[in-house]
């Protein structure tokens, strides 16, 4: 039985929901307004539709292309009532949050084309990114799998000392040289440890600092290189850490690390203190990578595997406002 499946799934959609009660209240509060004394969806309704959702952090591209798919069902349909509205909008958000292969509850439960199976995990100071790693840990842990971290982000010292912490919260061994090491140094002796202890999963924590897109290059592709001479194909995931809570400064970190590294996935943290959560819809779609967690709250089970579906009806369920 997984971890999910212990837990029950209507609690990890009731966390969702409060972890999304500023993002979905500041929406549908704004949509109430765009939709006031009128019946049908017209040019006026699908202005006041555009900026809820540019002010809703969804972004400019994605707005815009919601926009254009809600113009043309108007058009086919002929008429639709502002009632029909929220169910549009879930709809068509739907289908532009691309499908994820990590959505289904039993994920950490998977088994892995390779073993060690690795994940090195990017993303700026600041972002919950070690943190995020703890909970990663201790997630696949509870689902029975053996897991090491490695503490490759050599540039600060607190950044070791915090994923040493986790590693004694998840009760994992954790591979580490200290400030100033060599990451991909670090990093190799991480996966060797690992495919020599016959370990599941290692996750790979690298520094946490946006510098010039060739200094960032340069890092991380010795840290993949070195780590690909150990395992064949490793890293098997680069998950991109960002905060959910700065919205468009998000995005602009994605964008940043996406032409720089090949990113296979976002883990969007801090969402439950923010009515910034419309960023993860654009991200999703404008960027094209895969969303694959999210963050609703400070416990470890916050750190929630991403369902599209369950987060759309999270986000406009008035029901839970």
């Amino acid at each position: 039985m997984s971890f999910f499946e212990k837990i029950g799934f209507k609690k990890k959609e009731e966390r969702l929901k409060e972890g999304l009660e500023k993002s979905r209240t500041g929406l549908l509060n704004k949509l109430g307004k765009a939709v006031v004394g009128k019946d049908t969806v017209d040019d006026e309704v699908l202005d006041n539709l555009e900026e809820v959702l540019i002010t809703s952090d969804v972004g400019v591209q994605t707005t815009l292309t919601i926009i254009r798919r809600i113009e043309e069902r108007v058009k086919r349909d002929k008429y639709l009532n502002t009632g029909e509205l929220n169910q549009i909008l879930r709809e068509e958000i739907i289908g532009l949050l691309r499908e994820t292969d990590k959505d289904k509850p039993s994920a950490y439960d998977a088994e892995t084309p390779a073993k060690p199976h690795v994940i090195m995990v990017v993303g700026v100071n600041g972002v919950g990114k070690t943190t995020t790693i703890g909970k990663l840990a201790w997630h696949y842990k509870q689902a029975g799998k053996s897991v090491m971290l490695g503490a490759a982000d050599t540039f600060r010292a607190a950044a070791v000392n915090q994923l040493k912490i986790w590693s004694e919260r998840a009760n994992v061994p954790i591979i580490q040289q200290g400030q100033g090491a060599d990451p991909a140094a670090v990093a190799f002796d991480s996966v060797a440890s690992a495919k020599s202890k016959g370990a599941d999963v290692v996750l790979v924590d690298t520094a946490g600092r946006l510098h010039n897109k060739k200094g960032l290059m340069d890092e991380l592709t010795k840290i993949k290189r070195v780590m690909g001479k150990v395992v064949p194909g490793a890293p098997h995931e680069v998950i991109l850490v960002l905060d959910a809570s700065t919205g468009q400064n998000a995005m602009l970190q994605a964008k940043a690390f996406t032409s720089a590294v090949d990113i296979t996935g976002l883990a969007l943290t801090k969402l439950d203190g923010t009515a910034k959560g419309g960023i993860v819809i654009g991200i999703s779609s404008e960027l094209d990578v895969p969303v694959k967690y999210i963050g609703v709250g400070e416990q470890v089970a916050d750190l929630q595997i991403f369902d599209r579906v369950q987060f759309v009806h999270a986000l406009f369920d008035k029901a839970a406002v």
